[in-house]
């Protein structure tokens, strides 16, 4: 696997959340000086809302500050769709979109996505019946994996499609040797790689022309790295 490591470590995502967690809780008591302390969560452990658009729906939502994507999407919201593979970036298994844009859900913090919009492996078919395209109601890649052979066991292969839809949008499907570099970021314990190929390259000819910048890296593009 070739990945160029732009994001953070599991250990850093975590670290970081506390650091700044500490860091406004002692910036505060700083300001307020010998005043009452504010009302308000005091255990840093604290559930915070936050608004996010998830699968098409905006809803108004909670998480703790250290939650990850992941376990918010898979023990808040029930959506087990995306697995759990490696838990530290390395796999892909964990891949959704967040506005439009694949990101990792195990190196997401939960409050990073408010405000924006969140797609899993259960809201793909949505925006295929939006845009009329959608093949018995699944997403054309879904309906292509399955025409491929492109899984054995399955575990993968909801982060297998997300990213591999994302891959057609930004234009890095032209042939087969593009696919293998852009979809590096995503493993297969099955080794069912030649078959992933062959699905994206049919999805490829039934998807919309979609006009996304991928930033010309692979799939490692957008691995929770923190931005704003």
């Amino acid at each position: 696997m070739t990945q160029e490591h732009r994001g953070i470590s599991r250990r850093g995502l975590l670290k970081g959340s506390a650091g700044a967690v500490g860091g406004l809780a002692a910036g505060a008591a700083m300001g307020q000086g010998t005043a009452a302390p504010a009302s308000g969560p005091t255990d840093p452990r604290d559930p915070l809302p936050f608004e996010v658009t998830l699968n098409g729906e905006l809803i108004q939502a909670a998480a703790e500050p250290r939650e990850t994507l992941l376990d918010w999407l898979r023990e808040t919201r029930e959506l087990t769709g995306t697995k759990v593979g490696c838990n530290h970036g390395q796999c892909g298994a964990c891949t959704v979109h967040v506005d439009g844009e694949p990101r990792l859900a195990c190196l997401t913090l939960a409050l990073q996505v408010e405000g924006r919009e969140v797609t899993t492996i259960e809201g793909l078919a949505r925006i295929a019946e939006a845009g009329g395209y959608a093949e018995d109601g699944l997403h054309p890649m879904q309906t292509a994996f399955v025409a491929n052979d492109a899984l054995q066991c399955g575990y993968c292969t909801p982060g297998q499609i997300m990213s591999a839809v994302a891959v057609v949008n930004e234009g890095h499907a032209s042939d087969a040797a593009e696919v293998r570099e852009y979809m590096s970021g995503n493993l297969c314990r099955c080794a069912a790689y030649p078959n992933i190929t062959a699905a994206v390259l049919d999805a490829k000819e039934r998807m919309p022309d979609v006009a996304v910048d991928g930033g010309g890296a692979r799939q490692d593009f957008h691995l929770g790295s923190g931005e704003a």
